[in-house]
């Protein structure tokens, strides 16, 4: 069997791929190893599908810490608002949520998923799933085609590698397309887990004293050995039982994995605030002014209307203030020390969890290797990359998914325009 383009992966990257690929006119086979094509795009967004992020496009790619300057030059021909254009155009209308975050009006995955597929269908792109590729064939200098675990050969002048990484492996991301773009000449960057919960053998962590609590709006910091703050993220968090989770820190996980390392330390340290907005002295004027108005009431009953009960009770239990203290029983150093763990509660940040549970893959395919313009191989002539093979990465809020349909389609636009030619 002959086609022009043959696209491996069916997740975002390897969708819009192939439905940019076939709409330029070129035949294109679809083949993924799972039994149904957008596994990982049905679960996105939490089940939503958080389609894209509408920052402008100097945001956006500071949103992408992992190398998403290299997109420049694809988001010159297919940006951000330019998949909202698409999605409208396909019949899912989009809303925009806080932070910039695209989702469908049906606040449904499957939406999006189906209408991909529907797609496909009408461009006539061959869709091949519980298809397993043993490796991709090529001569010294070009691709040739595909063979596939059962034997069977499949022919083309031009591979799409749409993989993925090796996170959420359930969906069929399992790094295969790591080995074959070894086997094409390329070079793998070290991966690690980005967007991943942090872990702690911290006391309290261990006792599950907190576990289940969530705080919002929080500043989360991440030092180095020498004190130095390497990097601040600001969002909600919670407490785990094996660690914390939540946006803030998920965000920072890619700067603590990479500090551990850089530092051969045992762990990093993170500090928690909890009124970003306030220096020391004014949340401790806060303190007091509240306190002073209930003299006779207990701390806790007065402070608890503005710092998390369970959270207070624990860290008062910390600086063995007695919770029943009351406002003329309140030492001057006790109000100090509650201040400071306020603004900066040290927690000792030991790693993250496995680049399996991670929700994005770091590291990648290099980038030295691939053209920005055009997602080509510079390596082997016939040959692209797209998505979470590429070593891209950003926070989540919609910007992986924007990496992952902006290569897509330059790919696929590319691939088809070369057997054209």
């Amino acid at each position: 069997m002959k086609v022009d383009v043959i696209v491996i992966g069916g997740g975002p990257a390897g969708l819009m791929a192939s439905i940019a690929a076939a709409e330029a006119g070129a035949k294109v086979m679809l083949m993924d190893k799972g039994k149904r094509l957008g596994q990982k795009l049905a679960i996105s967004g939490g089940g939503r599908c958080n389609v894209t992020n509408r920052m402008p496009v100097d945001e956006l790619i500071k949103h992408l810490p992992g190398n998403g300057k290299f997109l420049y030059s694809a988001l010159s021909n297919f940006d951000n608002e330019s998949i909202i254009q698409y999605f409208e155009e396909l019949g899912i209308p989009v809303k925009e949520e806080d932070r910039g975050r695209m989702f469908p009006v049906s606040d449904s995955a499957n939406t999006v998923v189906n209408a991909l597929l529907d797609e496909l269908t009408r461009l006539e792109v061959t869709m091949k799933t519980s298809t397993r590729v043993q490796r991709v064939l090529h001569n010294d200098e070009s691709v040739q085609g595909v063979l596939l675990e059962n034997g069977e050969k499949i022919e083309a002048r031009k591979v799409i590698l749409a993989s993925g990484g090796k996170s959420v492996p359930k969906t069929g991301s399992t790094g295969d397309g790591y080995v074959w773009a070894k086997e094409c000449g390329h070079t793998i960057t070290e991966l690690y887990p980005t967007e991943v919960p942090l872990t702690s053998d911290e006391a309290f962590i261990k006792k599950k004293s907190l576990q289940g609590l969530s705080l919002g709006d929080v500043a989360l910091t991440a030092w180095t050995p020498k004190k130095k703050a390497i990097k601040t993220h600001r969002w909600d968090m919670i407490f785990t039982h094996l660690g914390i989770s939540g946006p803030a820190a998920l965000r920072l996980s890619q700067y603590i994995v990479k500090a551990l390392k850089k530092y051969n330390a045992d762990y990093i340290t993170m500090t928690i605030d909890l009124f970003p907005d306030d220096d020391e002295q004014g949340l401790k004027e806060r303190l007091l002014e509240v306190s002073k108005k209930e003299p006779k009431k207990s701390l806790r009953n007065v402070w608890k209307s503005f710092v998390p009960e369970r959270y207070l009770l624990f860290l008062l239990d910390r600086i063995n203030l007695d919770e029943k203290t009351t406002y003329h029983q309140l030492p001057k150093q006790k109000l100090r020390e509650l201040t400071k763990l306020l603004k900066a509660f040290p927690v000792k940040i030991n790693g993250t969890l496995s680049i399996e549970k991670a929700f994005i893959t770091g590291g990648g395919v290099s980038l030295k290797e691939v053209n920005p313009k055009t997602m080509a191989s510079k390596k082997m002539d016939g040959l692209y990359f797209c998505g979470e093979i590429l070593d891209i990465h950003g926070y989540t809020g919609g910007y992986n998914i924007t990496a992952a349909f902006v290569t897509g389609h330059t790919a696929g636009i590319d691939a088809a325009m070369g057997c054209l030619e």
